[in-house]
């Protein structure tokens, strides 16, 4: 089991993105799936990376990052938006649990941005609570358009910055450990046709990161 209170945010890091190169490349091992896996977890967990991902079924992140049980403490929302129970349970990952990474996962062609988009562009209308979705999708939305970004790539991007700067401005607890070097908060932007999980935000570890347009 990995040993999350001797783990590094850079080392969390680079095993999450040495594991999406496996899976990338076609190669994946599929560590810590087995039945003594299960066994080892039973009793307590000590995951070394909270994912804070889209809901879209095509983001499975054991999947996606070659992992296996206990490895990852998981939290998904559709479009990535984060409500008072999402702030708590990143707290809980890395307070609790002691996570030294936290990863907002956003991915190309996300319905959330997409319906969005329609809503302040075209004045498009969503019903019952996806509203709600929308309407926290939407400064991302017009921030985008604010910096002359049309293209869905860098809307999408735009978007995850978003919510990494959110998860720090909300979060005191989160802050604190960021600036004491305990954790690191990054986002990746993933495509979906060839699997690859792209930088384009990181606070808290120093890493080349994909420049805004």
């Amino acid at each position: 089991m990995t040993d999350t209170s001797t783990l590094t945010p850079r080392e969390a890091f680079e095993m999450l993105l040495a594991g999406n190169q496996r899976f990338v490349s076609g190669v994946p091992e599929h560590p810590n799936q087995d039945a003594a896996r299960r066994a080892e977890t039973a009793p307590a967990q000590h995951p070394f990376a909270v994912l804070f991902g889209c809901s879209d079924s095509r983001l499975a992140a054991e999947i996606i990052f070659d992992r296996g049980l206990g490895d990852l403490f998981v939290v998904r929302t559709a479009g990535h938006v984060a409500g008072p129970e999402v702030l708590g349970s990143i707290e809980y990952g890395t307070g609790v649990l002691g996570c030294p990474l936290v990863v907002v996962l956003g991915h190309d062609a996300c319905g959330a941005v997409a319906a969005t988009r329609a809503a302040v562009e075209d004045g498009v209308a969503a019903a019952g609570f996806v509203r709600d979705v929308i309407e926290r999708v939407t400064p991302s939305v017009l921030a985008a358009r604010a910096a002359g970004l049309a293209q869905d790539g860098d809307v999408i991007a735009e978007h995850i910055r978003h919510t990494v700067d959110l998860l720090l401005e909300r979060s005191r607890v989160l802050a604190d450990q960021v600036e004491a070097g305990r954790t690191a908060v990054v986002g990746l932007s993933y495509r979906l046709a060839d699997g690859s999980a792209r930088l384009v935000a990181a606070r808290g570890l120093d890493v080349p990161v994909e420049a805004a347009p």
